[in-house]
């Protein structure tokens, strides 16, 4: 492998020299930097020249406000992100969403026909700073400054088609360092193979790759490319996947595309560490508040516990958290004392009692362990914690188990809302669990939370058995009897 990267690297140096080879990976990251805050820095200075324009600069406490609430909309909606194709109009529809929903809060501050200019203003001149910005960029990237090195995942006709297109569209800011493909190295490509596709990670590493652009390989099935890209997300390469029928319009909005000279890419989501560190703010927040409010069911449980089952009344427990993390779980009691819990997978029905079914079948002896969620063992969403005797065994006899500790470990998840747990199928568990970490969002944990306080309820009431109506004779019309119909059964 090490033979790879190194006539990879030197095959990087001739080629380019003002944009690798004379800097090396540092000048690239100062470039990619310089890049990133184009938009962000637009987005400020057509919101200042806004609020100038509008007449509202007077009022400085509400223009802070204001544009604080703008660029964060903005860069939550993902459009900071660094696209390939600086086509300003596609981000029109979301730059006037994210000009007007903060207008309502400066009611307090400034009236209605200001507030409706400072909006239109906002809204045109965020627009027209973000062209300037990137006809800026294009410029640049012509003279060959500020290039992102890029590498081609799949050496086949379409993967060179593509290198092929970033090396003619300079503009495009990007310039391929090589492709990454298994197989032995084609000589009639436009640049060099710097790896295979176990390399991927290394590659993209070793030669400070910024974009990773999947073509079609015939070389690896899809189901190995996840684990490779997976693999590589946390070394900061921004991943496009391009789609197999990509002629054919999809219904993706094309705020959330990208291209390079008509081929169309869809972006892969990242998990920053805003989005993790915003999780756990709201793991602290909402668990505090829910283990105030409950404390006193789960003291009346632990009291019925007590005096149905004796003690103990806490069951304590090892379970998988995260990614290398075993934590201590804190369960209410539901079973009598055996000496196996930590390597049985199916719970004998003669070692739960009534209350012990009760608790299990609503949940309710998971109460504590929104101690762990504040203690930060835990998120109150996310992939369920296991024991590490079946996690062990799991990671290597079920796909995309290992996948699975991405994320920390919940008190409720994707899976459960959608009735996968106890006993039921580990494959399908394991795909909604990393379905939920490939796109989380906030709305998402709130969706869950809801559903899973609504399953709770109707667990906890007792249902109620339907009653059996009896046949009804059949109707006679007077003077008629009513016609016998036969009713075939289904063979």
């Amino acid at each position: 492998m090490a033979d790879h990267l190194i006539s990879g690297r030197r095959a990087l140096d001739t080629r380019r020299p003002g944009s690798q080879g004379a800097g090396g990976p540092a000048v690239a990251r100062g470039g990619r930097l310089a890049r990133l805050a184009a938009l962000p820095a637009a987005d400020a200075t057509g919101l200042v020249a806004a609020c100038v324009v509008s007449g509202a600069v007077g009022k400085p406490l509400a223009c802070t406000v204001y544009a604080t609430a703008v660029i964060s909309i903005l860069a939550a909606g993902g459009q900071h992100r660094l696209r390939i194709c600086l086509r300003a109009s596609d981000q029109a529809g979301q730059i006037l969403a994210a000009a007007a929903l903060p207008l309502p809060v400066l009611l307090a501050w400034l009236p209605e026909r200001r507030l409706l200019v400072l909006g239109i203003c906002s809204a045109g001149l965020v627009l027209g700073c973000r062209v300037a910005a990137t006809a800026a960029l294009r410029a640049v990237h012509r003279r060959g400054l500020l290039a992102e090195p890029a590498v081609v995942v799949g050496a086949g006709t379409f993967g060179a088609y593509v290198a092929e297109l970033m090396e003619t569209h300079q503009e495009l800011g990007l310039w391929p360092a090589g492709f990454v493909d298994d197989g032995p190295p084609r000589r009639d490509l436009p640049v060099p193979t710097l790896g295979t596709l176990s390399e991927l990670a290394e590659v993209v590493q070793a030669h400070g790759i910024g974009r990773v652009i999947v073509c079609f390989s015939s070389n690896c099935r899809d189901e190995d490319m996840v684990a490779l890209l997976r693999a590589s997300s946390p070394l900061g390469a921004d991943v496009c996947v391009a789609p197999r029928l990509y002629e054919l319009g999809m219904a993706v909005p094309r705020g959330s595309l990208d291209e390079i000279w008509g081929v169309p890419l869809i972006p892969l989501r990242r998990r920053p560490r805003v989005r993790l560190a915003a999780k756990r703010a709201f793991d602290l927040f909402v668990g505090l508040v829910l283990g105030i409010a409950v404390t006193p069911v789960v003291l009346a449980l632990a009291v019925a516990v007590r005096l149905r089952s004796g003690p103990p009344v806490l069951f304590r427990q090892d379970r998988v958290t995260g990614e290398g993390r075993v934590a201590q779980v804190v369960k209410l009691r539901t079973l009598e004392v055996h000496g196996d819990p930590d390597t049985r997978w199916e719970v004998p029905g003669e070692l739960c009692r009534p209350l012990g079914r009760w608790l299990r079948a609503t949940h309710l002896d998971e109460l504590p362990q929104l101690a762990n969620v504040v203690r930060g063992d835990m998120s109150l969403v996310g992939p369920r914690p296991e024991r590490p005797y079946f996690a062990q065994r799991f990671r290597h006899e079920v796909p995309r188990y290992a996948d699975r500790t991405r994320m920390p470990a919940g008190l409720t998840g994707w899976a459960q809302v959608h009735g996968l747990t106890g006993d039921t199928s580990l494959a399908e568990r394991v795909r909604f669990d990393n379905y939920y970490i490939e796109y989380w969002s906030p709305w998402l944990d709130a969706v869950i939370l809801a559903r899973t306080a609504a399953g709770v309820v109707r667990a906890a009431l007792p249902s109620r058995p339907a009653r059996a109506r009896a046949p009804r004779a059949p109707r006679r019309s007077r003077g008629r009897t009513a016609p016998t119909v036969t009713v075939r059964a289904w063979p």
